[in-house]
């Protein structure tokens, strides 16, 4: 099951079942463009029918890590694209780019104003992170669309062979459907849904009809007076409608951050975390579905897809530590995910530092410098050691993984 090919509806074909979901690799040079790094990192994950970057920015202004790839005018860096997507679809692999916009989901120390929606600040904790936004007006939020559809047109234009729409875990596109976010009175607060959907068709009509356009989008943001089931269902199914290619199911923000952990015990021994979700998603849709989030066990995965749960099987934290994890999977190996909890051993250190970031991402580093994992670091040096790297900057939020 896991070997079997999958059309998109644009008419691509996936070789295979695995998808290695998104990480941030916070890699970029200081100009914003990849490296011959990026190569060595993609390189190694070519036996998963598809893979999907880490975010990419549409605009340099707004970050959610200093460390972001960016692709806007005057700033495609396309040779170095280019060289990235040869690495990365060697074997008939697909390789994605996944274009975000973080809104004010932007650190203090990279936005002094950073935009959204409504003009709403952080109640939770963030609010020690993320500084209060300005509202945008209607004709930046057309920018930002036109820089989402300029993005993807480089892309494609640089040799990957698909993109991938941010709109989940309380980045712009998902600050604009939350209610909790959006409250702007005008058409993209009473259709909230507007924005993602005025999005998708911009980047379409840049592309064309045969270059695969997927989502990640949250299955709910956990969060009272958030972004429902029933809204993201409904989004799901408009854009589905559109012809959107893929969907990935996901959920929470980093104010609920279950992308991470999962929301019941159940759950977790069941281990996809929002399997129900796409189960019920299935019914009403024949785009296909990648669940990802907590899958451990081959046997788990292959239930998923057998019982018509998803379509295709994210996997993230896995690669990162063992980028064979894919062909041991499509070999039969009957391997199990080596993530396992992280603990620095002191449980004070373990609230201050985000470990599942800082850990992976350091993972990601040394297999761009042409290193293997090493899935026995000590968490407690790893974080000592990024501290020292790059101050107290470390334990600033980092976006990673949803897996």
């Amino acid at each position: 099951m896991i070997n079997t090919k999958l059309e998109l509806p644009c008419g691509e074909i996936l070789k295979n079942r695995i998808v290695k979901s998104a990480m941030s690799e916070n890699l970029a040079k200081s100009d914003h463009a990849p490296w011959s790094g990026f190569n060595k990192l993609y390189s190694q994950w070519v036996d998963a029918g598809l893979v999907i970057t880490g975010n990419v920015m549409v605009d340099s202004s707004a970050l959610g890590e200093p460390n972001n790839i960016v692709i806007e005018k005057g700033r495609e860096n396309l040779e170095a694209l280019s060289s990235w997507a040869k690495a990365g679809t060697q074997k008939n692999c697909h390789l994605w780019v996944q274009l975000n916009h973080p809104g004010k989901q932007s650190p203090k120390y990279l936005s002094k104003v950073p935009v959204a929606p409504s003009a709403i600040g952080y109640k939770s904790h963030l609010k020690n992170m993320f500084n209060t936004p300005r509202e945008l007006s209607e004709l930046e939020i057309w920018d930002i669309i036109g820089r989402f559809a300029y993005a993807a047109e480089m892309v494609k234009r640089s040799g990957f062979t698909g993109v991938q729409i941010h709109g989940a875990h309380g980045y712009l596109i998902s600050q604009f459907l939350s209610p909790r976010h959006n409250q702007r009175s005008d058409k993209w607060g009473k259709d909230r849904s507007l924005f993602v959907i005025e999005i998708y068709k911009a980047m379409r009509k840049s592309v064309g009809e045969h270059f695969p356009i997927g989502i990640k989008l949250n299955s709910a943001d956990f969060q009272k007076d958030g972004f429902s089931t029933e809204e993201s269902m409904d989004v799901i199914l408009k854009l589905s409608e559109l012809g959107v290619d893929l969907i990935e199911v996901s959920g929470g923000s980093y104010e609920a951050p279950v992308m991470m952990k999962g929301k019941k015990e159940s759950t977790l021994k069941r281990e996809a975390y929002f399997l129900d979700y796409a189960k019920e998603l299935k019914k009403h849709t024949q785009t296909p579905i990648v669940l990802t989030g907590g899958f451990r066990t081959q046997k788990g995965m292959i239930e998923a897809l057998e019982n018509h749960a998803c379509d295709l099987i994210g996997l993230a934290r896995s690669m990162a530590i063992d980028p064979d994890f894919a062909h041991k999977l499509l070999n039969d190996m009957n391997v199990d995910s080596p993530v396992k909890p992280l603990s620095t051993g002191f449980k004070t250190l373990d609230k201050i530092f985000p470990l599942e970031i800082i850990w992976y991402t350091d993972q990601l580093h040394r297999m761009a410098k042409g290193k293997r994992p090493n899935p026995n670091a000590n968490v407690f040096k790893t974080c000592l050691s990024s501290l020292k790297s790059i101050g107290i900057q470390v334990l600033k939020p980092v976006r990673n993984s949803s897996e």
